[in-house]
C-alpha cells in the first residue's frame, strides 16, 4: 500500500512537471527523457528490480525546418500495413477522401489531421493522375510540405470490375433488409457503405 502511495506521488509530481518540461515548438529533439529525481526515487521503492519506463520524449526526433518559401512539390509518403506504396514521392497535389469530405493537399497546406473514410484518393503530378480507393486511415500533413497517408487497405482503382462492384451492392442491400439482429445489419451496412463508395469512384450507376 506504501508503495502505491510512493507511486503515485511521483506521477504526481511527474504530471505537475510536464507543462514546464515540455519541448518547446523547435528545431532540436532533446537528447535524453528528463526525469524529476522524485520520480525516479519513488521508481526505485515500489519497483526496485524493473528498470525507470521509457518516455514519449525518448523517441522523438527533430522536427524538420519549415520552408520560409513556398515549395512547388508536395512530398507524399503513402503507407500501407505491407508496403510502401510511395516513399518520399514529389507530387503536385494529393486529394484524400477525409470524413469531413474530400480534402485536396496542394504544397503549403497547414499542419493537419485527417481520418479518412471509404472512398477515392487521387495522387495528381502534372498530366497523370493515379487513383486509389482506400477502406479507412489517416493523413498527416506537415508544416514542410510533407504529406503522410495511413491506409488500412489500398487498391488501385483500375483493379476493380464495375459489374463486380454493382453485384456487391445489390448483395448488401439485400442483407441489410433482411437482417436478424443488429449485429448482422450492422455488419452489411458497412458492406454496402463501402461497395457504395467504390461504385462513386468508379462512376458506375446502379
Amino acid at each position: 500500500m506504501l508503495g502505491r502511495q510512493g507511486l503515485r506521488s511521483g506521477l504526481r509530481t511527474w504530471a505537475a512537471c510536464r507543462p514546464v518540461l515540455a519541448r518547446s515548438f523547435a528545431d532540436a529533439a532533446p537528447a535524453e527523457a528528463i526525469v524529476p529525481e522524485s520520480f525516479k526515487q519513488d521508481w526505485k521503492k515500489v519497483a526496485p528490480n524493473y528498470d525507470l519506463p521509457h518516455f514519449p520524449s525518448e523517441y522523438m526526433s527533430a522536427r524538420p525546418p519549415v520552408a520560409t518559401t513556398l515549395p512547388t512539390k508536395l512530398t507524399v509518403n503513402f503507407v500501407l500495413p505491407h508496403q510502401f506504396e510511395m516513399q518520399a514521392k514529389e507530387v503536385d497535389m494529393v486529394i484524400v477522401p477525409a470524413t469531413s469530405g474530400q480534402m485536396g493537399v496542394l504544397p503549403g497546406h497547414v499542419p493537419t489531421i485527417a481520418e479518412l473514410k471509404p472512398g477515392l484518393m487521387s495522387v495528381h503530378e502534372g498530366a497523370d493522375v493515379k487513383q486509389y480507393f482506400v477502406s479507412s486511415g489517416f493523413a498527416f500533413v506537415h508544416a514542410n510540405s510533407v504529406a503522410d497517408i495511413v491506409a488500412i487497405e489500398a487498391v488501385s482503382l483500375d483493379k476493380f470490375d464495375p459489374e463486380e462492384v454493382k453485384k456487391g451492392v445489390q448483395e448488401y442491400t439485400q442483407k441489410v433488409a433482411n437482417a436478424k439482429d443488429d449485429l448482422e445489419r450492422a455488419e452489411a451496412q458497412i458492406g454496402l457503405e463501402v461497395h457504395s463508395a467504390l461504385q462513386a469512384a468508379l462512376g458506375v450507376s446502379a
